[in-house]
């Protein structure tokens, strides 16, 4: 199908680079052939575009897209206003019950802590009066390195949560987050989430890299050190342009790091923490939706705000080529209803109808998802590959789906005592139809 271009969306990067879904999708056919886009519910405020910390391996600032450079290092007050203003509107116009905020860079803990809630605050009185029955969850992504008394303060007061990357819990796991000069950054950032841990009410968890470099059951044990609610587990970006290190036919570096991990974890005497990554795969196997893009078919429902006021796709986009996360419009010139219309984000909606044809046959694709969308680029094509880690993760939902297997095969053993349940789904899965758990998914 030839695109139709509404928007001036369709950037003459998007077409050389990835013409799917940019030459090949035709959203206005889409709409008129009864296909509703899906509202935003997620959005990203990035209120700082620079960090205090230059990590090696960060895609905002050392991957293919260096956009960063060109935009102010802070959101003003009226770009702040304007976006609750829209927000505000979208969330009217389609009944939204909640809007999940996300205070993101950079390093938005640059801000003043007098400063810090400003986004947050703005959204709430915007929708107190155009949509007073939209209440709002708020968390700021944050390095650590700069968390204090008076910023942890600040944020509760307004009840923002606060979730810290980084790449374990040892110095020596953090030894590409580093200053501009070169200093590690691990001291400071232990320091924060140590004041953090002080502070469960506000501490939404911990995101790490897998690295397969690091050993995972001491990389894990070290995180449990600093009392995580959750830990999100995040594979390297990578595609297959730009493959991730190790990776080759018949390997699975990720998928070992990563079962590990479960293992030490699903047969622990207790449940210390959550790990997002393993509760995800267990609800989808059971047939509960799951509450990331990372996995599944769920639609993408997320907007970038950059400091500029421009609207982009997710930002993890830009580890695959310069513009990549561009749409073409602003808070300025465009809704949240146009954003919607962007060919990037309605191929994020299709489902299984976006994805590349072994994906469409696969056994796991209800849980695969087709993977994260970045993995699956490759340049001169687009992104409608499978996931340059489809080895890795079919090896972990496997392993996993085995793991249930055995738990359910112990709870109907005659005269068996009760099995240890599963890990709680995460939070924000709703109830839905079980699904069998198919016996070749755990071969």
């Amino acid at each position: 199908m030839g695109h139709t271009d509404r928007s001036g969306s369709a950037l003459p990067a998007h077409r050389a680079h990835a013409p799917w879904p940019y030459a090949l999708l035709d959203v206005p056919a889409l709409r008129a052939a009864g296909h509703r886009p899906h509202p935003v519910r997620q959005f990203v405020f990035k209120t700082r575009s620079r960090c205090n910390l230059a990590c090696t391996y960060c895609y905002v600032y050392e991957m293919a897209d260096q956009s960063w450079r060109g935009r102010p290092a802070a959101m003003s007050p009226g770009t702040v206003a304007r976006a609750a203003e829209r927000i505000a509107e979208h969330a009217a116009a389609h009944g939204l019950n909640r809007v999940d905020l996300v205070l993101h860079g950079g390093e938005p803990l640059l801000t003043a802590p007098a400063e810090l809630a400003a986004p947050v605050d703005a959204v709430r009185a915007a929708l107190r009066t155009a949509s007073p029955r939209t209440r709002v969850t708020a968390t700021v992504q944050t390095n650590g390195t700069l968390l204090t008394r008076g910023r942890l303060a600040a944020l509760a007061a307004a009840g923002i949560r606060v979730g810290v990357s980084l790449d374990g819990g040892l110095p020596e796991h953090n030894t590409r987050r580093v200053d501009r000069a070169g200093r590690p950054g691990f001291g400071a950032a232990a320091r924060g989430l140590r004041l953090l841990a002080r502070h469960p009410e506000s501490y939404a968890g911990v995101l790490c890299v897998v690295d397969p470099g690091q050993d995972p059951v001491r990389t894990y044990e070290s995180l449990l050190a600093f009392a995580p609610p959750s830990i999100g587990l995040l594979l390297p970006l990578a595609n297959w342009s730009t493959p991730p290190p190790g990776s080759g036919p018949g390997a699975t570096p990720y998928a070992d790091w990563l079962i590990a991990v479960f293992e030490r974890w699903w047969h622990d005497g207790a449940l210390r923490t959550r790990i997002r990554l393993f509760e995800e795969i267990i609800a989808l196997l059971l047939g509960l939706p799951a509450a990331t893009e990372t996995l599944g078919l769920a639609p993408a429902a997320t907007a970038v705000i950059e400091t500029d006021g421009t609207l982009e796709q997710a930002d993890s986009l830009k580890s695959a080529y310069e513009g990549a996360a561009a749409t073409g419009m602003a808070l300025a010139t465009h809704s949240f209803d146009e954003f919607l219309d962007h060919p990037g984000l309605a191929a994020r909606q299709l489902g299984a109808a976006a994805l590349a044809d072994p994906c469409r046959g696969c056994e796991l694709v209800a849980v695969c998802g087709g993977g994260h969308y970045p993995h699956r680029y490759r340049a001169g094509e687009g992104f409608r590959q499978p996931s340059v880690y489809c080895d890795d993760l079919q090896a972990v939902i496997r392993h996993v789906a085995a793991a249930l297997h055995r738990a359910a095969d112990r709870t109907a053993a005659p005269g068996a005592g009760r099995a240890a349940a599963p890990a709680a789904p995460a939070a924000g899965h709703a109830p839905g139809r079980r699904a069998a758990l198919p016996r070749a998914a755990a071969s």
